[in-house]
């Protein structure tokens, strides 16, 4: 299991802030690096959600982010991250 210091709120509020880098476990079980986001000035404007979600999934245990490397919308399970660190 994965040990990760912050709450899925904790984290959402950070990536509404700026770019955060997660490390996580994905389902397959390969780890994984990802440099997201969910602050809209950072997403090109024809990738922004049209909800007023800020492209959080209503389901507790998945954050649905922008991957800026990628550059489209991914999303991880909150109990696989390893680290999270921003900034």
């Amino acid at each position: 299991m994965a040990v990760n210091p912050y709450t899925r709120g904790e984290m959402v509020d950070m990536l509404k802030q700026q770019v955060c880098q997660v490390k996580f476990i994905k389902v397959n079980g390969e780890e994984r690096n990802m440099q997201c986001t969910l602050k809209t000035n950072l997403i090109p404007e024809n990738k922004r959600p049209t909800a007023d979600d800020h492209g959080v999934q209503a389901t507790i245990g998945i954050i649905k982010v922008y991957d800026t490397e990628k550059e489209d919308w991914r999303s991880f399970r909150v109990d696989s991250v390893n680290r999270f660190s921003y900034p």
